[in-house]
């Protein structure tokens, strides 16, 4: 595992999502309404379709596509289409950077 260097925290408002990019890997990043902040695979299960584009409400990360929602901090999945969690990733925030443990 690594702490990777993602964005700097204040980069995402809060409730928002922004797509960071590693290696062959795409992940969201969320900033939630108390001031933390989660990790995610950056593509809905349903169809492939970048998360980042989506609406993030209540510790919900709606895809953009066909409204499927995911609980971002959990990576459950609890709105049709989608059926399939997310995988969930570490995050940290050091001298106001969002680290991300990426295995």
């Amino acid at each position: 595992m690594a702490w990777i260097e993602a964005c700097a925290a204040n980069k995402i408002d809060e409730e928002e999502v922004i797509r960071f990019d590693h290696g062959t890997k795409t992940f969201a990043i969320y900033r939630g309404a108390e001031d933390d902040y989660y990790a995610t695979d950056g593509l809905c299960t349903h169809e492939s379709v970048h998360l980042a584009g989506g609406l993030v409400m209540d510790g919900l990360v709606e895809c953009p596509k066909h409204n499927g929602r995911f609980d971002y901090r959990t990576g459950h999945a609890k709105g049709a289409p989608v059926c399939i969690n997310l995988q969930t990733y570490p995050v940290k925030v050091e001298r106001g950077l969002v680290l991300i443990d990426i295995p």
